[in-house]
Parts: C-alpha cells; structure tokens; sequence
C-alpha cells in the first residue's frame, strides 16, 4: 500500500497554528514521525492565503527535506502553485492533484512529462463531480488520453475516484467499488488513491467507519490512500488485509512492520 501522509496540511488547527507562528520544530517533528511510521510520500498542503501560498510550501518543503528523504506531495488546488513548488524538491514526488477541471491537466502534465513525478488525478472536470460510475469513468478515459498524449505510463498516476460522505451517498460506496474494479481492469498497474477519512464525514466513531472503508477499497483494488500514517489502527488494518488478501507472502511484511512497532499496542 501507498501510503500518502496528511499530516502536514493547513486545514489542520494545530498545523496552521504552527504555520502562523513559524515553528519549525512542530513541523519538523511532523515529518519524521510519519516517515518514521511508513509514509510513501509526505504531502505538503499550506492552507493560507493566495498570497503567501507559495512562500509557505517553500517553507514547508525544506524543513520536511532538513529531516527525511521521503518523497514530497506537492499539495494545493491551486495548479499554479503545484507547477511552482516542483523546484523546491530535491526529488521528484507526488503532485495532488490535477483534474480535467479547467486547464489543470494541461499544465500540469507536459511539466512533469519527461520526469519521474507521479501525479494524483480526479476523476471530476468543469461539470463538478459526476454522480455515478458511467460519468466517472468518461472523465478517466479523458485523463488517460492526456496522459497517453504526454508519455505519462500509467503507473505514475493515481487515480482518485472521489470518495464521498457516506451519509449523503445514496448507493453506499457500491460507485466506488464499481470504477476501481473497472479502472484496476483497464490499467492494472495504475495505482487508484483517496482520502480514507471522507467517507465518514458527520458520523459518530469515524474510525470504525474508516477503517471497515478501507478494508472494502482495498479488496476493490486501491492500492494507495491519503491518511494519517501515525494512525496504528488503521496501519494496521491495511497491513492485515493485504495479508488476507494474498499480497503478503507468509505474512512478513505484517510481521515486520509489528516487529517496527507500527501499530499493535504501543510498545
């Protein structure tokens, strides 16, 4: 499993106080504990104003790279900003996100087109977010034209099938599951993402509901996720459902991120 840290993002109140009062120390503690407990990528998300947007992810990503060599998640919907923080990484990461919304696609992947940037893509354009599996996969099939256009392999793209309060949704996750099991089934090596913690939006004990999420996405076929990887329960729900699902021959890597302490009790 992809595991995509989202720790260090502005809409977190503990976050943007960091941010406001220039402590370094906080965020830099941030980044070692997640990469510590797993990350893949460290995504960067500075939630301030337009103005000072792109100072404030220069700020974050060096202080995430004085730490850790993880890979950074350049994150904002600002597609400018992303295209400009590229060049305050040391190493190509993880661009969140882009969409056929506008021109976001088009800037961003003649960019990143002969790199080795990955990129997460939405699956939703100028029409907002489509409300069933049909309209979602139509927006695929217009993502991966442009990528195929660019020379973008599939696996350097993360698909994010738009993962939606449950309580409002009038099918469950079954539009979920249906466009990661079509997309896995087009591009089996294309890598499909979200933000496990959406669907669970006003509802009580949201890591129950979380975590029978990601149980279910998995088995469809995601193989990437937005969380908090310091969350040891939820680590270790992934790492058990890869076991049982078959990815984790004889269990070791289960044993082994328990013998890392990465969830169980803490030890």
């Amino acid at each position: 499993m992809i595991i995509i840290g989202e720790k260090i993002n502005g809409a977190i109140p503990s976050v943007a106080k960091a941010i406001a009062a220039k402590d370094a120390d906080f965020i830099r503690n941030l980044a070692k504990a997640q990469a510590g407990a797993g990350a893949t990528f460290i995504d960067v998300c500075a939630s301030v104003e337009d103005n000072i947007e792109l100072e404030t992810m220069k700020w974050l990503i060096d202080l995430v790279q004085e730490v850790t060599d993880t890979p950074i998640a350049i994150d904002s919907p600002n597609v400018r900003i992303c295209a400009e923080a590229i060049k305050f990484c040391n190493k190509p990461g993880l661009i969140n996100s882009i969409s056929m919304e506008g021109d976001k696609v088009d800037i961003i992947f003649p960019l990143i087109a002969d790199t080795k940037w990955e990129c997460v893509a939405l699956l939703c354009d100028d029409t907002g977010i489509p409300q069933n599996a049909e309209k979602r996969l139509e927006v695929f099939a217009g993502i991966m034209k442009k990528a195929k256009e660019n020379n973008i392999a599939p696996s350097r793209l993360h698909i994010d099938p738009l993962v939606q309060m449950l309580c409002t949704s009038e099918d469950g996750i079954n539009t979920i599951v249906d466009v990661i099991k079509e997309i896995k089934t087009q591009y089996p090596e294309i890598h499909v993402t979200g933000g496990a913690s959406n669907i669970s939006f006003n509802l009580p004990v949201r890591k129950l509901v979380n975590q029978a999420f990601i149980v279910m996405a998995i088995n469809a076929g995601m193989d990437s996720a937005i969380i908090d990887p310091l969350n040891r329960d939820m680590m270790g729900m992934i790492y058990a459902t890869e076991a049982l699902l078959g990815e984790d021959e004889y269990c070791m890597e289960y044993i082994g991120a328990y013998r890392e302490d990465k969830f169980g009790p803490k030890k």
